[in-house]
């Protein structure tokens, strides 16, 4: 595997895990009332999950250069 595409999982494995953190956070604050900060928490997940989705797009075409598909 190219070391492009080992970043990419990398990094798209990273904002997953940050994308659960404020996810976890958006529940507790909503659960304790709190919805402007549950809302806070969830718009930044969101955020995360689309660096996610990007970084494993780009893994996906560093596989497909390296392995000649089009």
């Amino acid at each position: 595997m190219s070391k492009e595409a080992t970043e990419h999982h990398r990094k798209a494995a990273e904002h997953h895990e940050h994308a659960a953190k404020h996810h976890r956070a958006a529940a507790e604050q909503h659960e304790g009332g709190n919805h402007q900060a549950a809302g806070h928490h969830a718009h930044v997940a969101h955020g995360h999950q689309n660096h996610a989705l990007h970084h494993a797009g780009e893994a996906s075409k560093h596989h497909a250069q390296e392995h000649g598909h089009k």
